[in-house]
């Protein structure tokens, strides 16, 4: 459990730069579809390129060997888990700052319990209530932002991060239960490459690019500037390849849904992190009394559900 947490954790740490960048590019106008797509677009490259420095083309092989043979759940996971996880948290990041848009996004916590449950999965009733502490704290973060700035505006940014908030853990967990082959209604992949988070990194990122299309031609956005294209890579490269493949690391580590939930857990961190960008970064204020108190409950639930598991 001990070394789950604390991958998690150093995963979290690369995650806020996302929170970070794409607020810094969201005020600098740069057009939200671009700072999601070409995130996955400069992904796609980098998996590559190092699979092949790295002496390692047979797992890119396999890869796209299982991406063929399991074309629509790659597709489905990719889309929801990659796709329309961070197509939704770029978009909120044009009506709120990366610390609150971070700290709303804690409710994935509370969100993963429930998308076990859906898989059926058994979840401690311990669990489910500690993730109230969070859900409090991020109310308390966006009520906050609301004495700053419009309900409208809050709301913008706050929806969308709640729905991403299923998303994400509903798109792993596809994964995860292809892995253990237990489901019926999902495909078993038993294969070796399936072990290696970065093949699985590869095959979500492969499964989002038609998502990224149709969004990309709806929307028309107008060409990225090469401060933004840069920007993105960043995030590829912090986020998008050593972050997310550390958090698959940390949860597909995981031997139990106690495990499960734990590595989800430490995403909380980000808020501490991402407001600590920010205030580096883009000169942004500390937040206020309610700010405080709604970090430091997201804090405790962490904290309070560690303990809680390290009993069981």
């Amino acid at each position: 459990m001990f070394r789950i947490i604390i991958i998690g954790v150093v995963a979290s740490l690369f995650f806020s730069s996302t929170f970070v960048l794409n607020r810094a590019m969201s005020l600098e106008g740069g057009h939200w579809v671009w700072s999601a797509s070409l995130r996955y677009f400069w992904m796609l490259a980098i998996l590559g390129v190092w699979l092949i420095a790295t002496g390692r083309s047979r797992l890119a092989l396999d890869s796209l060997h299982l991406f063929r043979k399991h074309f629509l759940f790659w597709i489905l996971a990719g889309s929801v888990g990659f796709g329309v996880f961070y197509a939704l948290i770029t978009f909120s990041a044009a009506y709120a700052p990366g610390w609150v848009v971070a700290a709303t996004w804690q409710t994935t916590i509370l969100a993963t319990p429930f998308v076990l449950l859906a898989f059926g999965r058994k979840v401690p009733l311990r669990a489910l209530l500690l993730t109230l502490l969070i859900f409090i704290g991020v109310i308390l973060v966006n009520a906050e932002q609301a004495s700053d700035t419009s309900l409208a505006d809050v709301l913008m940014g706050a929806l969308p991060v709640l729905v991403a908030a299923f998303a994400f853990p509903f798109g792993n967990q596809l994964v995860w239960e292809a892995r253990q082959g237990e489901n019926r209604f999902i495909p078993s992949i038993d294969h070796p490459a399936m072990d290696d988070s970065v093949c699985r990194v590869l095959l979500l990122t492969l499964g989002s690019l038609p998502l990224w299309a149709i969004l990309i031609l709806v929307t028309a956005p107008p060409p990225p500037s090469s401060g933004q294209i840069m920007q993105t890579a960043i995030v590829a490269v912090c986020s998008g390849v050593i972050a997310t493949t550390l958090f698959l690391k940390a949860r597909h580590t995981a031997k139990s849904t106690a495990e499960l939930a734990a590595a989800d857990c430490t995403q909380s961190m980000e808020v501490v992190f991402s407001l600590g960008g920010e205030a580096i970064l883009l000169g942004h204020v500390m937040p206020g009394a309610l700010g405080w108190s709604g970090i430091a409950l997201t804090m405790l639930g962490l904290i309070l559900y560690i303990r809680m598991q390290n009993r069981v």
